[in-house]
């Protein structure tokens, strides 16, 4: 019989469940909270319920995140078939935002000295694509949020009060103090020492037996790397710069083709993102204003006038562009200031000369041969003939008879064949 098995055996007949220790999943989140986290959470969950571990230790450093992903990690927790262990670490590290509602939900809940947990306010939670709420939208927020932290910190039996004030007054505490509030049960200064106070806690009707547990990480596969990589507002910002430089590209340079695929590609991705993150549509129109103004001042120059409101426009677009009270969506002034210098540069230079190209009179092709001369090569009359222009042979058809060796002067062309007529020498007035 296996020692695992035996133990287990022999804890039921005692009336209480002991897991053996064996091995501890490890898994860790740095970072925004979003569709990725929430995924790779949910299957690091079912991993160590399938290969036996004990419990799953989250560790946990993040400014916040997603109101629908955390939600969802909430209900994995709840779920779970193995305890599962979130530890705020390591020193330095915080949990704010959607980190406290993780943070609670879990079945044990542990910090590292000097880290800090709190402001779950719901304009920090999250947001949808749509400009500031009202305060009758902004007073819903609150309520749901309230209601929902106090059902998870009734449920897991830590401070409830403490729980409502993160919400209702972005209440935020140290390592120590939420230990003394009770709001986490555990201070562990790393992955060892929580191990040591976790061994012989009852979990669930679950005693675990942690000292001496081999930690096995449960890292990210190749696909959430991918996504967890991707759902960040730096990459929506760049894919929507790459969408405006590809389509505007195109457009001033028609032909080009692949800056025009490019940029839908990343038109296509970044509005999908924008569907996720929580957008602000007064930046969008600011953005969009920008671009605007920046290809009326190609088209009808207005001394720059209009492209400095267009680099106005597009720098504040940008920093309001996602909710800047949620750090976890916030671009940096050292993107935004870049960004903003290569758009205006990229609209000067590049889209501005494009059309401005495309509004200057044709030197070239068979538009330019109206009014040129050419040389008779046979006999035109209106059934046609031949000449020779710039070297190159056309059939040509003329009302007047025009025989060969004669002048002609091209009036029009059509299609394939040239309109003529006789050129008649200047007439000298000495």
């Amino acid at each position: 019989m296996k020692p695992r098995l035996a133990i287990g055996i022999a804890a039921i007949i005692a009336g209480t469940s002991v897991f053996a220790a064996e091995k501890v999943g490890f898994i860790e989140i740095d970072g925004a909270i979003g569709p990725a986290t929430a995924g790779y959470i949910e299957r690091a969950i079912r991993v160590a319920s399938e290969q036996g571990h004990s419990a799953l230790i989250l560790r946990l450093d993040t400014p916040g995140g997603l109101l629908d992903s955390t939600k969802e990690i909430v209900q994995a927790f709840y779920a779970s078939e193995v305890p599962v262990v979130v530890h705020v670490a390591p020193p330095g590290a915080n949990a704010g935002s959607a980190g406290v509602f993780i943070t609670l939900a879990a079945d044990v809940a542990a910090m590292a000295p000097n880290t800090s947990i709190g402001a779950a306010h719901p304009v920090a939670f999250g947001g949808a694509s749509q400009a500031e709420p009202d305060e009758t939208m902004k007073q819903k927020l609150e309520n749901y949020a309230v209601s929902y932290i106090e059902a998870i910190a009734e449920k897991r039996g830590r401070n409830v009060e403490w729980a409502k004030s993160a919400v209702k007054d972005s209440a935020s505490i140290t390592a120590e103090k939420a230990l003394e509030l009770r709001v986490i049960e555990i201070i562990a200064a790393d992955t060892a020492d929580l191990l040591a106070q976790l061994d012989n806690r009852e979990v669930r009707g679950l005693v675990l037996k942690t000292v001496g547990a081999e930690v096995e990480e449960i890292p990210m596969i190749l696909r959430e790397r991918v996504f967890q990589m991707i759902w960040r507002p730096e990459v929506m910002f760049v894919l929507m710069l790459v969408a405006i430089y590809g389509l505007l590209g195109e457009m001033s340079n028609p032909g080009t083709i692949l800056p025009g695929v490019t940029g839908t590609i990343a038109l296509i991705l970044a509005l999908y993102m924008s569907a996720i993150l929580p957008v602000n549509i007064a930046g969008i129109a600011l953005i969009v204003l920008a671009i605007a103004l920046f290809i009326f001042d190609a088209i009808a120059p207005t001394h720059g006038i209009l492209t400095t409101g267009g680099v106005i426009a597009f720098f504040i677009g940008s920093m309001m562009l996602f909710d800047t009270i949620e750090p976890a969506f916030r671009l940096s002034l050292a993107m935004i200031i870049p960004a903003t210098l290569i758009t205006s540069a990229f609209f000067i230079f590049v889209v501005s000369a494009g059309i401005k190209a495309q509004f200057l009179p044709v030197k070239m092709g068979a538009e330019t041969l109206a009014g040129a001369a050419a040389l008779a090569l046979s006999d035109i009359d209106s059934s046609g003939g031949r000449v020779l222009v710039e070297g190159e042979d056309w059939r040509a058809v003329s009302d007047t008879a025009i025989s060969e060796g004669q002048p002609v002067e091209i009036i029009s062309v059509r299609g394939l064949s040239l309109a003529v007529k006789p050129k008649h020498p200047e007439v000298s007035n000495e």
